[in-house]
């Protein structure tokens, strides 16, 4: 394997210094920053039945795999929608 010496910057610090101040903008300004979250409208979050805890979770998961069972070419079907 290769050795380096324990030092981590492995560039003469002239060097260094230009990288930092001779480099170029990225990724943008801030000023744009959350505009897509912003224009998307607001919508209240409908109200849903709980979840079932321990016991009764694992007998929902038990029905989901083994009783309701989606057979395609002899596989159990993993996830319901897949995205294509």
């Amino acid at each position: 394997t290769c050795f380096h010496p324990p030092s981590t910057n492995r560039l003469p610090q002239s060097v260094q210094r230009q990288k930092s101040s001779k480099m170029g903008k990225v990724h943008g300004s801030l000023a744009r920053a959350g505009k897509v979250k912003a224009a998307t409208p607001k919508v209240e979050p409908q109200e849903k039945k709980k979840n079932p805890k321990g016991r009764a979770y694992k007998r929902v998961l038990y029905t989901r795999r083994f009783v309701n069972v989606t057979m395609t070419g002899g596989k159990r079907k993993m996830n319901p929608n897949p995205g294509n």
